[in-house]
């Protein structure tokens, strides 16, 4: 396997993106799945450098990448040690990182013979799942997506208590348990989803979309209620909506991920995402 660790590409607002691509060189057109992470993730975050050898294993060429204001910084790709990124981050940004991600994996000259640009799909997980569907719905290069325990709403996600009070004071913090720090949300996050509420609905994004659709998620989830994959499945009438029992939000994952093997939840939901891109 081929590895690129820590590629830096030009973010969509001042701040790099910083990528990995995993491939097997065999100079033949492979299928490419980009991955997306979610809130308060980042690109190395548990078990994800062991997903990349995995659909790699499968054919896949696999890209998994940090937003440019998600916090961590091409030095320390590891730990959140921007926080004012983090603060200023918004969904617009990462709809636009994922856009110059895309064009980085279909049109750089190392992998252009390694990737087949007409076999594009997207997994995102948590927030990074909502971004997917935005995106997959305006951007026809994309042609099948899987979310792992998505969001299934960007727009009404905030109490009109907290909206008046992150108003007031400019900022809410976020307390990181893993971390243990407070991470700031400035309210220019809420500004720009009034901002863009035409982009930013994940609900019509997924009545439109045409492509092959897969939602997993675990009903022992406590981050992201089951609720979201069932609204997701609703919406999008083709869908294939895949329910993990007693699955949490990482599928049984934690970071760091130092086991040889998945745990069984995490592995069913890995399968059967390749199974899905395979056919």
């Amino acid at each position: 396997m081929k590895s690129l660790t820590n590629i830096i590409i030009n973010g969509s607002k001042e701040k790099p993106i910083t990528l990995d691509v995993f491939y097997n060189q065999t100079h033949k057109p492979k299928p490419v799945v980009i991955f997306v992470h979610g809130f308060k993730g980042f690109k190395d975050w548990g078990h994800f450098n062991a997903v990349a050898k995995t659909f790699v294993d499968a054919g896949f060429v696999f890209i998994k990448f940090n937003f440019s204001y998600n916090g961590t910084t091409t030095q320390n790709p590891l730990v959140f040690d921007d926080l004012e990124a983090f603060g200023n981050n918004n969904y617009i940004i990462e709809l636009n990182d994922l856009g110059l991600v895309i064009d980085w994996a279909l049109t750089n000259d190392t992998l252009t013979t390694e990737v087949d640009t007409e076999k594009l799909s997207l997994i995102g997980h948590s927030r990074g799942g909502g971004i997917v569907v935005l995106k997959a719905a305006e951007d026809n290069r994309v042609k099948k997506i899987a979310t792992w325990a998505a969001v299934s709403d960007f727009i009404n996600r905030n109490k009109p208590s907290t909206i008046e009070a992150w108003k007031q004071q400019g900022v809410v913090h976020t307390f990181n348990m893993r971390t243990g720090q407070q991470m700031p949300l400035y309210y220019q996050f809420y500004e720009t989803i009034q901002a863009h509420t035409n982009r930013l609905d994940i609900g019509k994004a997924s009545k439109k979309l045409k492509i092959p659709f897969l939602i997993i998620h675990g009903n022992a989830d406590t981050a992201v209620s089951l609720h979201d994959a069932e609204e997701l499945h609703k919406a999008c009438k083709h869908s294939q909506l895949l329910v993990i029992e007693g699955a949490d939000h990482t599928f049984g994952i934690k970071h760091p991920f130092i086991d040889a093997d998945y745990p069984e939840q995490a592995n069913t939901v890995i399968q059967q995402t390749i199974s899905f891109f395979e056919n």
